[in-house]
């Protein structure tokens, strides 16, 4: 269908998007790579011939200037005489054989040298010529520079560049193979890192794939060099684990809450149903009603609880966070549940600090080990005891609940956290299975622990949370 805007598939989906060539990551990289490799290989032939040819043509005009020099002098010192004499003898003492001498008149007819007449391609003073030159009936190549004497007089002075020029050539020439076989080699390099970069996403494309199409079982493959791409794979594996762990606790809290819920919302409709057909006085029907409130109450601290849990998994509490002093709401704690002890029979005792500096939400602390001495009093038996305690330890401040009740089985610890998880021993306690819940969440806020421990009777739960390497006074 062309006007959809979108290539369907029989069955009516969007087909997967096709990729130009140009369009593909791996392309894209390797093309970098290779224009990188070819560039710096580039640089690196440019300044070889910068430094080897380009040398050679600098040390021959360097000669030029300095025997320029010398000329002039002798000029200066005998005239136009003394100059033809000592153009003679330094091409009788030229061993190389390499040296290019013309003096010429004002009408540039040659007076003495080793050229038959002068260039016609050298018109100006003070420039180098690279030109072919005759010289003793031989054809050959001379790099000169010409100078303008007083009187007209015009000097040619310059050197045999024949056997240098053929040196360069050769050296231009092996830079120029060089520089197609690195860009042979750096297409080739290219072609090797697109494959290998095309496999490893693959890897990943297909977990993916696989992941969307609903089977959460599957993982990126570690090849186990421990490279970028291992570590990508290890963080996307975490995430994994992560998402797959937080849909099996939607799933838990979705069943439990259908399952929890549903009796007393039920037992609420029965009694204001029950109480329609029946009531007899005003008084009955008010009763039903405040039962049945009071089951709607339960069922709304439920949903208040698990916002409150999902508000601080999000991290939204994280802006409150502050130095506080932990002594005097853990005493607040310990003192409201000493009645509430009292009244079962339970003895409750306290080890505190006079000062207990951390950093975090004093209030939600206060909240999670509210919830650990709550559990501690209503788990354990008549004449048994509860007890809090708060340290500081080098790996952060320790807060510790203990009790001489039922305790948790082993296997079932690592379960208990969850919400509306409830044990066989706390099946005929009141309560909705959110109180360790909420201190789990609080500790992980703040970047801590609950631990669950056997009391040998009981429970120790053990909420640890961590001092910030930057506390002041600590």
């Amino acid at each position: 269908m062309v006007g959809s805007g979108l290539t369907m598939t029989q069955k009516g989906t969007a087909a997967p998007p096709r990729f130009t060539l140009f369009h593909s990551a791996g392309v894209r990289f390797a093309a970098t790579y290779a224009g990188l490799l070819t560039m710096s290989a580039a640089a690196l032939a440019l300044f070889l011939w910068w430094s080897t040819a380009g040398l050679l043509d600098r040390q021959t005009e360097a000669a030029i200037r300095a025997d320029a020099q010398g000329l002039s002098e002798r000029w200066d010192d005998g005239g136009i005489r003394s100059l033809v004499a000592t153009i003679a003898d330094r091409l009788a003492g030229n061993v190389d054989d390499d040296a290019i001498y013309l003096l010429a008149d004002p009408a540039y007819a040659r007076i003495t040298g080793n050229l038959d007449h002068w260039p016609d391609s050298v018109i100006r003073t003070g420039s180098f010529y690279e030109l072919p030159v005759t010289r003793a009936g031989m054809r050959s190549l001379a790099r000169v520079q010409s100078y303008d004497l007083p009187g007209g007089f015009h000097l040619l002075i310059g050197r045999d560049v024949v056997v240098r020029s053929q040196l360069r050539q050769l050296l231009t020439d092996a830079l120029l193979w060089a520089l197609v076989i690195v860009g042979a080699m750096a297409t080739a390099g290219a072609l090797v890192v697109r494959s290998l970069f095309r496999r490893t996403l693959a890897n990943v494309s297909a977990t993916a794939a696989a992941i969307a199409a609903g089977d959460f079982a599957q993982r990126v493959r570690l090849s186990g060099r421990g490279d970028e791409f291992d570590q990508l794979a290890e963080v996307i594996n975490d995430m994994l684990d992560r998402i797959g762990r937080l849909m099996e606790g939607v799933r838990q809290v979705s069943n439990a809450i259908a399952h929890d819920l549903r009796t007393p919302i039920a037992r609420a409709r029965t009694r204001l149903e029950d109480a329609t057909l029946h009531a007899g006085t005003a008084a009955e029907l008010r009763s039903a009603i405040e039962r049945a409130t009071a089951d709607l109450d339960g069922i709304a601290e439920v949903f208040q609880a698990l916002l409150r849990i999902a508000e601080i998994e999000a991290g939204s509490r994280r802006a409150a966070f502050a130095w506080v002093d932990l002594a005097a709401p853990l005493t607040g704690v310990e003192e409201l549940y000493e009645a509430v002890a009292e009244e079962r029979g339970v003895t409750l005792s306290a080890d505190l600090p006079d000062h207990l500096r951390a950093f975090g939400d004093a209030a939600l602390i206060q909240q999670a080990v509210a919830n650990l001495v709550d559990n501690a009093v209503k788990f354990s038996p008549k004449g048994g005891t509860a007890s809090l305690s708060a340290r500081i330890l080098p790996g952060g401040l320790e807060i510790v609940v203990t009790d001489h009740g039922p305790g948790i089985p082993q296997d079932e610890r690592a379960k208990a956290p969850q919400r509306f998880y409830r044990g066989e021993s706390a099946r005929h306690t009141p309560g909705s299975g959110l109180g360790l819940a909420l201190v789990q969440a609080v500790a992980q806020l703040h970047g801590g622990s609950l631990r669950l421990e056997d009391a040998d009777p009981g429970l120790r739960a053990v909420l640890t949370l961590p001092l910030s390497g930057d506390a002041p006074g600590v």
